[in-house]
């Protein structure tokens, strides 16, 4: 099963897709976490957007790209993934989109979760405040939430005109979000 788990910062995509990983026994790929590996290793691409980083710019889609299709040719990656943290524009949706036809591995779900705006800025504000981070005060996690939906409502209509979109709602305890996610992308699995 090949997943794309989309959700505003404190959705906890995170957490199930932990959860996730261990149920379908895929891995769990962020890019975030493909950036600070190849940056370690001193791979051609790390050693590309760690510069770009130093720099204080945005590592591009083009090198995002490429750590992914490194990541996909891996034979973990076989049965599937679930992708987390990409895409958050149009034109990686599509970029991505078009990788994974070409490696013979197409996408199939984008499982949203949706959290309502106040709940999230509850949510960061408390884990903010668990962590001591003066910076996330209700008023910049708003900005940045709504940075998120701007960015991201295009990639969400992207997948439900693909027909591969489920929404599924994120609030709730742990287990029952999880439950709700296994339930929604249940359907199309593979049975015996």
């Amino acid at each position: 099963m090949r997943l794309v788990l989309l959700g505003a910062p404190g959705s906890g995509k995170g957490t199930q897709a932990s959860r996730l990983k261990e149920h379908l026994q895929v891995p769990h790929v962020s890019t975030g976490d493909l950036l600070r590996a190849e940056v370690a290793a001193g791979s051609k691409l790390g050693l590309e957007a760690k510069g770009i980083m130093a720099a204080g710019n945005l590592v591009s889609d083009e090198i995002l790209l490429g750590m992914l299709e490194d990541r996909f040719s891996r034979p973990d990656t076989g049965g599937g993934f679930i992708l987390d943290g990409y895409p958050r524009n149009l034109a990686q949706a599509d970029a991505l989109g078009r990788l994974l036809q070409r490696i013979g591995q197409p996408m199939d779900f984008a499982v949203q979760l949706d959290v309502p705006t106040e709940l999230l800025v509850e949510r960061i504000a408390g884990r903010a405040q668990a962590e001591g981070r003066a910076d996330d005060n209700p008023e910049s996690v708003r900005k940045r939430l709504d940075i998120y939906t701007s960015q991201t409502a295009p990639v969400i209509e992207f997948y439900r005109q693909h027909g591969q979109l489920t929404v599924v709602d994120g609030v709730g305890s742990l287990d029952e979000v999880f439950t709700r996610i296994i339930e929604a992308i249940a359907p199309s699995r593979d049975v015996g």
